[in-house]
């Protein structure tokens, strides 16, 4: 925190940020040296979608009460940065949580014009969380990464950037690959939930083994060790991120403090006035496990339960066909506890 104070004391940013959710940029005003620059930051895209977008999901349509037992006021509360310093201290984390102008920003973001996003993100991390929070705690990571896809896909596992990246921790087709995620014509385990988790988690530990800094590790998600690399040697190997800041991409210029926000946002939501929309979890999920070519179609009529839910429980796969050349495909069945062998 102290590095960050005394770097802040030579370069301050005045953010002005766009009056609606579409926009793509934060406008940033850089003061350095007694000289003044304007700059855009690039928004991460998850910040740019629609309410509408991220009710479209089945699981949502059926188990997120939009209404029901929610309160979620218009008017967003304002703090001093004092009260934002202590929130952010007395976060259980191991990470760390600074506070500074564009964190600021991105907290008014999600705790103002987001905040509807907010109240989605809540319910549907009653889905997510617990399988973040098992592959976090197997690597023996930061728990507050469990907010990492947050920024990355708004917890929507259909999500596809316009770099091309897909599912809830954003997978590019090739770094997927590496980390045992197969992309075919029938198949993107991008999607799945489960296994791009475990993906992820392994990839976060082997980038801090890199860094030993969790700020880089997070930028590095984000444009990839290469470009982090990149901008340190241009810093003159400075290892803070906020050092190497003016040297990284713009949308990773805001990816950090977007996360020190989200974790901001999901702790405090109640002081914002932002109600969770009410989530009914289904009572149960079965796996399904083949060895032959099967149709959700067929899965759907023998397990008695919707096609679109077979759908929303299996985003991984593209035709609505399991392939039964390996065993470990598998359909969520939301069924009756059994488990039905396709043999």
């Amino acid at each position: 925190m102290k590095k960050l104070v005394n770097y802040y004391s030579i370069i301050f940013l005045l953010l002005v940020a766009t009056s609606q959710v579409k926009a793509q940029s934060v406008d940033v005003v850089i003061r350095e040296n007694g000289t003044e620059r304007k700059e855009s930051i690039d928004l991460p895209k998850s910040m740019t979608y629609p309410l509408d977008s991220l009710l479209n999901d089945w699981k949502a349509k059926n188990y997120i009460d939009l209404g029901k037992d929610c309160s979620t006021a218009e008017i967003n509360p304002l703090f001093s940065d004092s009260v934002y310093i202590d929130r952010l201290s007395r976060i259980p984390a191991i990470m760390e949580m600074p506070y500074n102008d564009i964190i600021r920003k991105f907290i008014d973001m999600y705790a103002g014009r987001l905040r509807n996003q907010v109240s989605f993100m809540l319910s549907a991390c009653n889905f997510y969380m617990p399988i973040f929070e098992e592959a976090l705690d197997a690597y023996g990571l930061p728990l507050e990464l469990r907010y990492l896809p947050i920024i990355e896909s708004a917890l929507n596992p259909s999500a596809v950037s316009r770099a091309g990246a897909s599912g809830l921790w954003q997978f590019m087709i090739g770094t997927g690959k590496i980390y045992g995620l197969e992309s075919n014509s029938l198949v993107d385990e991008r999607r799945d939930p489960i296994k791009a988790t475990w993906a992820a988690a392994r990839y976060l530990k082997e980038m801090y083994d890199i860094y030993g800094d969790w700020n880089l590790v997070i930028a590095a998600y984000n444009c990839g060790p290469g470009t982090i690399n990149k901008a340190i040697r241009r810093a003159n190997g400075e290892t803070d991120y906020w050092k190497i800041y003016n040297y990284l991409p713009k949308e990773t210029r805001g990816y950090v403090p977007a996360f020190i926000a989200a974790n901001y946002v999901m702790t405090y939501y109640c002081d914002h006035n932002i109600c969770p929309m009410e989530t009914n979890i289904p009572a149960s999920t079965d796996t399904v496990q083949v060895n032959k070519n099967l149709h959700f179609e067929q899965i759907a009529d023998l397990c008695n339960v919707p096609l679109d839910q077979i759908k929303s429980l299996n985003p991984q796969y593209k035709k609505q066909m399991i392939p039964g050349d390996r065993v470990h495909h598998r359909a969520g069945t939301g069924g009756s506890g059994q488990t039905l062998d396709w043999g």
